[in-house]
């Protein structure tokens, strides 16, 4: 595979995105294998990365993508071309790899990943959809020239796919307790999962962690030689994406430029666009959606909404996925709901409506769906907001329909 193969004309047929697409969401059946042996196979195979590509590593519990984000947005205005690798996507799978902040074009991703399937075939272990969505991402980003590349990890790091890559620097957003099935079941080993992005002499940065965590990173880097700076203050300027927690992803976002050698001008942070993190919507601004998927996030959430909205309280929208710690999300949330509507994610994952209530606070409304989680929502004058919540994929749907807009559902 070649850069000759890269430059097919434009203009797939819709059909073969779909037909290689609905290959890729088949091979979620092979699960969630962690592990670095068949990504460096794909890297050798395809010629990854391209020369001169500067790659920023993110890993963490919350936080990823809104300072992956961040990442990308001050290296654009530092008038460097980017490549954004996230997960998941929220509407439409071409989220995921973007250049310049565009997707990649329905007809590459078609292409590319035709050529993938085939060169795959008889691959065994066959590669999981997230080593061949990071490989299609990394081929793209090398073809369109793409000079800083943000790698935000699927889930961990240290057999994480995209960490079989050298970074200019290694990022970790705040580390909590998610995951555990696969990454362990104390903050201690968590931790060391998402140290394990850290490489020898690279610089890290770290935003703020509880001591058990940071104190792995610290004992992580030390023994790699890896200069490691911990963000000790929040970015004070101005940050388009509400919350606290933002202004501390922001400042991260600024060490981890310098960490890599770029530099770029902090007004860029004012202007990131990120959807799904406290966004508002219609209804004069008072529907907001929101990913967050865990306890943390579900707190940090709502600390965010007492500082937008004081005292008034929410309808929440919730609906989850297996795995997630539902109870705590809730008792999280609690504080800020007026009441609770629950409804199941459009997702093979998803946790139904019915189990959720049992295990909610009592008279909280179930429903079949979103539509009917939203048509349950007053919205007239003196209503309480509404907040969507509970899971990314379900803000991914509310975001399609709102829009009136085709949802590709996804299990990773």
């Amino acid at each position: 595979m070649g850069v000759s193969e890269s430059t097919a004309a434009a203009g797939a047929p819709s059909s073969a995105y779909t037909r290689e697409l609905e290959w890729l969401y088949g091979t979620q059946l092979f699960g969630i294998k962690l592990g670095l042996k068949n990504m460096r196979r794909l890297i050798d195979l395809i010629g990854l990365p391209g020369k001169a590509q500067r790659i920023i590593h993110v890993a963490g519990t919350n936080g990823k993508g809104s300072t992956s984000a961040m990442i990308d947005a001050l290296s654009r205005a530092g008038h460097h071309s980017t490549g954004l690798f996230t997960s998941p996507h929220l509407v439409h799978f071409t989220e995921r790899i973007r250049v310049d902040g565009r997707p990649i074009p329905e007809a590459e991703a078609a292409r590319r990943l035709r050529v993938i399937r085939e060169k795959v075939a008889g691959w065994d272990p066959h590669p999981t959809f997230f080593e061949i969505t990071t490989a299609l991402g990394l081929w793209w980003f090398r073809d369109a020239g793409a000079q800083v590349i943000v790698l935000e990890t699927g889930m961990g790091g240290r057999l994480d796919a995209t960490n079989a890559l050298t970074p200019r620097a290694s990022v970790i957003t705040p580390i909590g307790m998610d995951h555990t099935q696969w990454l362990g079941d104390t903050l201690a080993k968590i931790a060391a999962e998402k140290a394990g992005i850290i490489k020898p002499g690279v610089p890290v940065v770290s935003a703020p962690q509880e001591a058990e965590a940071l104190e792995v990173i610290e004992r992580v880097a030390a023994e790699k030689g890896a200069p490691l700076t911990v963000v000790d203050f929040p970015w004070p300027g101005p940050v388009s994406l509400a919350g606290a927690h933002q202004r501390w992803n922001a400042s991260v976002a600024l060490a981890a430029m310098g960490a890599a050698g770029l530099v770029a001008p902090p007004e860029a942070l004012a202007r990131v666009e990120w959807p799904g993190r406290f966004q508002r919507l219609g209804w004069d601004g008072r529907l907001i959606l929101d990913g967050a998927h865990n306890a943390h996030g579900a707190r940090a959430l709502a600390a965010t909404w007492s500082e937008v909205f004081g005292a008034e309280k929410a309808v929440v929208i919730f609906g989850a996925v297996a795995t997630k710690d539902h109870a705590d999300m809730m008792a999280a949330l609690a504080p800020v709901a007026a009441r609770f509507v629950f409804t199941t994610v459009n997702s093979p994952r998803a946790v139904p409506a019915a189990e959720l209530a049992a295990a909610g606070p009592p008279g909280s409304a179930v429903t079949a769906s979103l539509a009917e989680a939203l048509a349950l929502a007053p919205r007239g004058a003196g209503d309480p907001p509404v907040l969507v919540c509970g899971s990314l994929y379900l803000v991914g749907q509310a975001l399609a329909t709102l829009g009136g807009d085709g949802f590709e559902p996804s299990a990773q």
